[in-house]
């Protein structure tokens, strides 16, 4: 059998018994997904890259200790977001307006120029949150797992965060 019609948890099986090539297609198949998650929570393609090569390696130097229960692909994403906000918190990178990259056509096509930066612009929690559920489509309880937080605590940064970006893209009719 192929390594592309092998699923997840055969990959996950093969890579610990020190099968490269397994290891090879878990990062093929996961490598984008992560990369868009680093990259809209740090705002910086460098830092992106950074975030996704350091998630995949803790990753597969801990695939020993993985549940192979749990889906590869959700455990991984876990580990992104969260060295994304590590990241964010160690190296004090709050992406400020004027360091937020030009998305390409590819990256914004489901989002406009203004919520864009709008979104960039929220403190990293709330941005994260705001990102998973409606960047990423993820449930409250799919966000309150990766984030490890509760479903309340996920549903009050949604609260802030909507609020405020309803307040930074509210359009005056007086000039």
């Amino acid at each position: 059998m192929s390594l592309e019609a092998r699923d997840d948890a055969q990959l996950v099986t093969e890579a610990r018994l020190g099968s490269r090539e397994a290891a090879g297609e878990l990062f093929s198949r996961h490598w984008r997904a992560a990369w868009r998650t680093a990259h809209a929570i740090t705002g910086s393609t460098v830092a992106a890259e950074d975030v996704v090569q350091d998630s995949f390696e803790r990753a597969f130097r801990a695939l020993p200790r993985f549940d192979g229960r749990r889906p590869f692909g959700a455990w991984l994403h876990r580990i992104v977001v969260n060295r994304a906000l590590t990241l964010l918190r160690d190296e004090r990178r709050l992406v400020s307006l004027e360091t937020i990259e030009e998305p390409s056509i590819e990256q914004a096509e489901a989002l406009d120029r203004d919520l864009l930066v709008a979104v960039a612009g929220l403190p990293p929690e709330r941005r994260v949150v705001v990102i998973l559920r409606y960047g990423l489509g993820h449930s409250l309880a799919e966000v309150a797992e990766l984030m490890d937080i509760p479903v309340g605590t996920v549903q009050s940064r949604l609260a802030r965060a909507l609020a405020e970006l309803r307040a930074r893209l509210e359009v005056s009719d007086v000039e």
